[in-house]
């Protein structure tokens, strides 16, 4: 009962509130800039997917589909079959936020065109990435019932470790296609002056979602470590 007690009170634990925190203020950031982007209208009056289809033809890119999907920020680029998937909320209407949402996901387009290295390897990191997400911890956790099975533990942390190393390939990636986005809503005149300054904030917003979930991944990943690293020593 005394070690029952000493593991679900472990002071770790609270690397694992940090990470929620920084997750749910990112969240909470990004929903309220693009809602308030999302009611400014551009000069242009360009739709989403109007102001994609005019980058991507900008770029010579004839081969990516641009393709309405359900939902609010449930926008992504498809390296696999080449479709560029906008959501409710961006891909017919005319706002600020919607066009620099667009606008980054044909960003990603431009660096799957130009062989980007970051985004190569992030899409070579999927396969092993998801495996780490759902395995890792129940690998893991069968070590522990299984008389805390060093062999399993260690294999858990290091699986675990593969979605880390996935969340971190990801900054670059995403803050590259914000980049990209900026310079051609500006280059192409689809934004102008305080519109650009405008998406630039919500990319930005945008982007500390990802930063933030790469710091909960390191943050749980330290928990394991230390965790069980002192159990090792104990």
């Amino acid at each position: 009962m005394p070690g029952y007690y000493y593991h679900y009170m472990d002071w770790t634990y609270f690397l694992v509130i940090i990470g929620a925190l920084m997750s749910m203020i990112a969240s909470a950031r990004v929903n309220s800039t693009f809602s308030k982007y999302s009611r400014v209208r551009s000069m242009t009056g360009l739709t989403g997917a109007e102001a994609a289809q005019r980058i991507l033809q900008y770029n010579g890119i004839y081969d990516v589909q641009i393709r309405q999907v359900s939902g609010s920020l449930t926008d992504h680029y498809d390296p696999r079959n080449k479709t560029l998937n906008l959501s409710d909320s961006v891909y017919g209407m005319c706002s600020v936020a919607a066009i620099g949402v667009a606008a980054h996901e044909c960003g990603h387009a431009l660096q799957h065109k130009e062989n980007y290295g970051p985004l190569a390897i992030r899409s070579a990191l999927v396969p092993a990435a998801n495996i780490g997400s759902k395995l890792g911890i129940p690998i893991i956790l069968l070590g522990i019932l299984l008389s805390y099975n060093q062999v399993l533990i260690q294999i858990g942390i290091w699986v675990f470790a593969i979605a880390v190393l996935f969340q971190l390939v990801t900054l670059p990636v995403e803050y590259n296609a914000s980049s990209r986005a900026v310079a051609c809503l500006s280059s192409y005149g689809i934004l102008a002056g305080d519109e650009v300054s405008s998406c630039r904030k919500v990319l930005k917003a945008a982007a500390l979602t990802y930063v933030a979930a790469a710091a909960s991944a390191i943050l749980q990943l330290l928990r394991l470590i230390l965790l069980f690293g002192r159990r090792n020593r104990d």
